[in-house]
């Protein structure tokens, strides 16, 4: 018999998180301080919240375009938690499925994806796309235990602000895009039902969903 979740919360729903709201939390818990900031300026100095400010921005704007899909049917969740402190940065669902969607923010970077690695400017390899897999496939375990019909998960790799991005894996199990591409999943059809889209949506939404994901 499958688990039932208890009765959704306004503490427990995730739908009222705005795009990067982890990272958010994150800098607003641990951020610099004023005098840190004036520090890391005067000296030009790169550190850890750059990279979490410009995470964040990434998530925005991404998020800005998937919020545009309702009108096509679509149901959008931003920063969705998973245990071990990290999050989801996007999960869309819809009739043509559920897509898991990792963004990465390199600004102006050139960007190259193989079939099982992505490099940026001709740098050592990122394993984003072993790691989106991973995700979509914690992502179908956690849908599927409370729902009761397969619930099909696609990897989705959204690069932000770059000036090239060059493709060309022949075997890669995850769809990879540019932040303004995505509009392509909004005419996809065919895998969930409307009353399947509400059903998942449902459960994805329930933060007590994700807690022992």
């Amino acid at each position: 018999m499958r688990p039932l979740l208890p009765p959704l919360t306004p503490a427990d729903d995730l739908a009222v998180n705005p795009p990067g709201q982890a990272l958010r939390d994150l800098l607003a818990e641990s951020g610099p301080g004023l005098m840190e900031q004036v520090v890391s300026r005067l000296l030009r100095r790169p550190s850890e919240w750059d990279s979490w400010r410009k995470g964040l921005a990434g998530e925005r704007r991404v998020g800005s375009e998937l919020n545009r899909l309702g009108r096509h049917g679509w149901r959008v969740l931003h920063s969705v938690p998973l245990a071990n402190k990290v999050d989801i940065d996007h999960l869309l669902i819809g009739p043509g499925g559920v897509f898991s969607i990792n963004t990465k923010h390199h600004h102006k970077g050139a960007v190259w994806v193989g079939d099982d690695s992505v490099k940026v400017d001709h740098g050592k390899p990122a394993p984003y796309a072993r790691k989106s897999r991973v995700e979509a496939k914690r992502v179908a375990r956690v849908l599927e235990r409370y729902c009761d019909f397969p619930v099909p998960v696609e990897p989705v790799l959204v690069f932000v602000g770059v000036t090239e991005l060059k493709v060309v894996a022949t075997q890669l199990d995850a769809r990879v895009y540019q932040e303004r591409q995505v509009s392509a999943l909004a005419p996809l059809s065919g895998v969930l039902t409307a009353d399947q889209v509400e059903q998942v949506y449902g459960v994805a939404r329930h933060s007590q969903a994700w807690t022992l994901a």
